[in-house]
């Protein structure tokens, strides 16, 4: 029954009598003042619609009302708690980094650990990760029975993409990351940083760059970042990769055009092949 302790990744705590308000315009997701208490995906984009920041958001309440528990990359955590405290003016809301006193779990293919352990709940992304909860830092190595590398292979298997390892944070729009499949982006909430840039791609389908899985010939994957090739033209970038599986940022009209030319696609020289996540809407032609 495995689950991991994500060490790579942290909490960063918004609470007051004013969070949920002060959450919902800034981030993709529709943060609710009397939501159901799930967790959900979402980001903090620039004006111009990049990602600067994506996270899972769990959900509580204290003294002063909801609170809630940002999940997001560790090396992140310091410069989100900072850019909110930015936005806060204000508002009543206290914004506090918690990197070193809570701890994530990941748990898959396993029950998730009771409820007063923490906070615990299904992962919003897509239902076969599993589920994730906050728990005390020294409480962590009680629960955790897999390596991190562990559920990044499952991560990858699933074909859901990490800011950070897949893609790079201030780079990628929402749609690039998935964001928009995997229910990060909310298009019926009013104005946060960055939609009108956001509902523009999506009202267009303007979105040519997507991620995908990748399987490296003889299991062995180049490091991330490498050029993907399609025949002699750039497609795109790699991304995180355990044990031959990775992903991949790519141009999907460019693969398009390689498979129908019979061009190799390849990375740092290794052959590689595409796979089409079945929970994705968006065309992939060539591509099973």
């Amino acid at each position: 029954m495995p689950v991991a302790h994500l060490a790579d990744r942290a909490l960063v705590k918004v609470s007051g009598p004013q969070a949920a308000s002060f959450l919902d315009g800034l981030v993709t997701c529709d943060i609710e003042p009397d939501g159901d208490g799930l967790p959900q995906f979402g980001a903090l984009l620039t004006p111009q619609g990049k990602i600067l920041f994506d996270f899972i958001v769990h959900r509580t309440r204290d003294a002063d009302g909801p609170a809630f528990f940002l999940d997001t990359a560790r090396p992140q955590a310091a410069d989100l708690a900072k850019r909110l405290t930015f936005y806060k003016l204000r508002a009543k809301v206290a914004v506090a980094d918690l990197s070193e006193e809570l701890a994530i779990l990941a748990g898959w293919d396993a029950p998730p650990i009771p409820a007063e352990a923490g906070l615990v709940g299904p992962d919003p992304r897509l239902s076969r990760l599993g589920w994730r909860a906050v728990v005390a830092a020294g409480d962590a190595s009680e629960f955790a029975t897999a390596e991190p590398r562990a559920y990044h292979a499952h991560r990858i298997a699933c074909g859901v993409p990490e800011g950070g390892k897949d893609f790079l944070f201030g780079e990628a729009f929402p749609h690039e990351a998935l964001m928009d499949q995997l229910g990060g982006v909310d298009f019926r909430k009013g104005c946060y940083v960055g939609q009108e840039v956001v509902s523009r791609m999506q009202h267009r389908g303007t979105a040519r760059t997507r991620i995908l899985p990748a399987r490296y010939a003889d299991d062995l994957a180049p490091e991330t970042g490498v050029d993907v090739m399609a025949g002699e033209k750039v497609a795109g970038k790699t991304g995180s990769a355990v044990d031959g599986a990775g992903l991949v940022m790519v141009r999907v009209d460019r693969i398009a055009d390689a498979m129908e030319a019979g061009a190799p696609l390849s990375a740092g020289g290794r052959p590689l092949t595409l796979q089409r996540p079945d929970w994705v809407s968006f065309e992939t032609p060539g591509v099973g």
